[in-house]
């Protein structure tokens, strides 16, 4: 077995085709492929099954995925043992998510690499996040999204690859009271009429809302989490937002759930894929996918 080769069948991994992976290694397709056959030939068992919607490990691959990962890192270790470098990771969070979904990727990253030193930059602005990242500012950012490719929220689309990490629940909250509260379904059109607390245009959880809810509320921008929350409970009106931000108030009963079904956002991690050779990515990567 070769390092390179095992760098290949990690990233086939990862990416689940062939074609994405030489993407993100900068090869072509045929030499990702020759890789993987010459790994296979060298270790007399097929490691994947080739499928319709891409490359599936077989049990074989599912056995050595592990030792490619300790090996890859042992790899990365001896060479910054001998250049004497102490490796910097610089990640970027959008604000509402980076006090309460950082520090758990961080402590696992930390568990994997106590001598990286990790960087957080938190900010208010996606756009100028993604920007850095694509620059090259940032190694990675975390920010939240929805469906199969990156933007898909509403925000432009970016030349990054992704990781979805975890889901991030939404909650429709109404102060006690409520007409809409203690009904088991409340649709889009029973939310007409209603005043919908909200952020400015480019905040995820108005992009969320703008998705689901119909145009028959009418829109009452009123400014961040903290703030939609504490207008929501003063019975301004109705807000969604991520149920770790009201968990509190529907506990002590200062807001209330409306039963309205509002699918989860991803907690997205992005990077630019020419980069994952970088020291400290790897580990960032598969401290997030825990």
């Amino acid at each position: 077995m070769e390092l390179r080769q095992l760098r290949t069948f990690e990233a086939v991994v990862r990416h689940r085709t062939v074609t994405d992976a030489a993407n993100a290694l900068e090869m072509a397709p045929s030499s990702v492929s020759e890789q993987i056959r010459a790994l296979e030939r060298s270790l007399g068992v097929a490691l994947f099954e080739r499928t319709a919607r891409g490359m599936r490990l077989t049990e074989a691959g599912d056995r050595l995925l592990g030792w490619a990962r300790r090996l890859l890192d042992q790899a990365d270790q001896a060479r910054r043992e001998v250049t004497d470098a102490a490796p910097r990771l610089r990640l970027g969070a959008l604000e509402t998510i980076a006090a309460t979904h950082v520090p758990r990727v961080l402590a696992r990253l930390a568990e994997r690499r106590p001598d990286l030193r990790a960087e957080v930059r938190a900010t208010v602005s996606r756009d100028e996040m993604l920007a850095d990242v694509i620059a090259g500012r940032l190694d990675a950012g975390l920010l939240l999204d929805t469906g199969e490719a990156l933007g898909d929220l509403g925000f432009p689309a970016a030349p990054l690859d992704f990781l979805d990490v975890e889901a991030v629940p939404l909650a429709l909250v109404a102060a006690p009271g409520h007409r809409l509260l203690g009904r088991s379904q409340v649709d889009a059109e029973d939310l007409d009429g209603e005043r919908l607390l909200v952020n400015v245009p480019n905040c995820s959880f108005r992009m969320a809302a703008d998705r689901v809810i119909g145009s028959g509320t009418e829109r009452v921008q009123a400014g961040g989490v903290q703030v939609m929350r504490a207008w929501a409970e003063q019975g301004l009106g109705v807000a969604l937002l991520p149920e770790f931000a009201v968990a509190g108030a529907l506990e002590v009963g200062t807001l209330g759930r409306v039963g309205f079904a509002a699918p989860a956002l991803s907690l997205r991690l992005v990077w630019r894929g020419d980069q994952e050779e970088r020291a400290g990515l790897r580990d960032l990567l598969y401290a997030a996918s825990v």
